[in-house]
């Protein structure tokens, strides 16, 4: 169980395809929907929704089980690999500015590493056929225990994927591995000679007014009301890892935000405030699922499709220890939904999933209000690239 929760099993899990089936819409809005999640059995949960122009935040359930001190609607929340949507809008500025290209070898920029046939293009779409590093430094549960306070550097982490034999050849099918986005970051710091966590606050969170937005390494700690983050213990007891050194997610996974501004962020991205309209194009140049599906989505860099009864859907979902995020929305940005749930890693596949049915219900019931489907089955939301 633990090998696939390592391996980034997300419990609110399955692509929002055409043939999903019928969902009733919440009947007394957001609060309700989430008031379904927690009664499902996940402790506490937050979210925004964002309809033509009207926005509602609501919150569920409890930040820490102990205190049964309850979750706020605008609690600060880890949102894991989200962070690569921030990560490849400033690879794609900086092309933009012609100091990257990307389809140029990696080699060009990062000479130190062997990653022959690899261009940015293949680390920014997973299609690099490089292994993913945190399969190696969280193998078992006690070395999720032993790094609670390690320092990871970029280097180290790049080296850990890098050592590990290649998954694929480069440019091979889209293969989710977080080692991509170590060496994107390495890549920003090479040519800008500056932080890449910098360049991400000059670029994109100052500009867009994300005040609440930020990379949390070295600190262990999330600044600001938070709720814990619990993972169901080997002894079957809920274990709080909100307190965590994250220098293993860097570039990759350690932003801190809000359901607030995760849809400003995307909804700027989207309608082509932080990216030309061929560059946007470009991130928005996806990687199929399934290649003998292809109409229903894909990966591009840092953002992904997921063919829905309404329309394409873009985003991206998050998961580290104890937190998740969901954020997705629609073509036009018209309609957005962001959640954040505390707690992962607790589903069994083979089992039903009360709490991603629960997920599912509101995701479709926000992005697609009123869409008559076929089936009455449960819609569980499961994510595309958290296996």
């Amino acid at each position: 169980m633990w090998k696939r929760a390592l391996g980034g099993l997300i419990a609110v899990s399955v692509l929002l395809a055409p043939s999903v089936p019928a969902i009733a819409a919440p009947s007394s809005g957001l609060k309700s929907a989430l008031d379904k999640i927690t009664a499902a059995g996940m402790p506490g949960v937050l979210a925004e929704t964002r309809a033509d122009g009207r926005r509602e935040s609501a919150a569920s359930g409890v930040a820490d089980v102990d205190t049964q001190r309850k979750v706020g609607s605008a609690f600060s929340h880890r949102v894991g690999s989200i962070t690569k949507t921030f990560t490849a809008t400033v690879i794609l500025q900086l092309v933009g500015e012609g100091r990257i290209a990307l389809d140029a070898p990696v080699s060009r920029y990062l000479p130190q590493y062997d990653t022959t046939g690899i261009t940015v293009r293949m680390l920014l779409n997973h299609t690099s056929g490089i292994s993913d590093y945190d399969h190696i430094i969280f193998a078992t549960p006690d070395d999720i225990l032993r790094h609670r306070t390690t320092t990871f550097t970029p280097d180290q982490l790049a080296r850990f994927g890098l050592d590990a034999p290649r998954t694929s050849p480069p440019g091979g099918p889209h293969l989710y591995s977080n080692t991509n986005y170590v060496l994107a970051g390495l890549i920003i710091e090479k040519v800008t000679r500056r932080p890449a966590v910098l360049e991400m606050y000059r670029r994109v969170i100052l500009p867009l007014g994300l005040w609440r937005t930020y990379f949390a390494a070295p600190s262990s700690h999330i600044a600001g009301p938070h709720a814990k983050a619990y993972i169901p213990w080997l002894d079957g007891k809920l274990m709080d890892f909100s307190v965590y050194n994250m220098s293993w997610g860097w570039m990759v996974g350690d932003v801190v935000s809000t359901s607030r501004d995760l849809n400003v962020f995307y909804r700027a991205l989207l309608t082509g405030r932080l990216l030309s309209p061929a560059l946007l194009a470009e991130m928005k140049t996806t990687v199929p699922w399934d290649p003998a599906y292809p109409e229903a989505g894909g990966y591009g860099l840092g953002l992904y499709s997921i063919a829905s009864p309404c329309g394409m859907i873009w985003g991206h979902d998050g998961l580290v220890l104890g937190h998740s995020a969901i954020s997705l929305h629609s073509e036009s940005a018209d309609r957005q939904i962001t959640i954040g749930q505390n707690m992962t890693h607790y589903a069994d596949p083979s089992l039903p999933d009360p709490i991603g049915e629960a997920t599912g219900e509101l995701l479709l019931t926000s992005l697609c209000p009123g869409t008559a489907l076929k089936s009455a089955a449960p819609f569980v939301w499961r994510s595309p690239v958290h296996k």
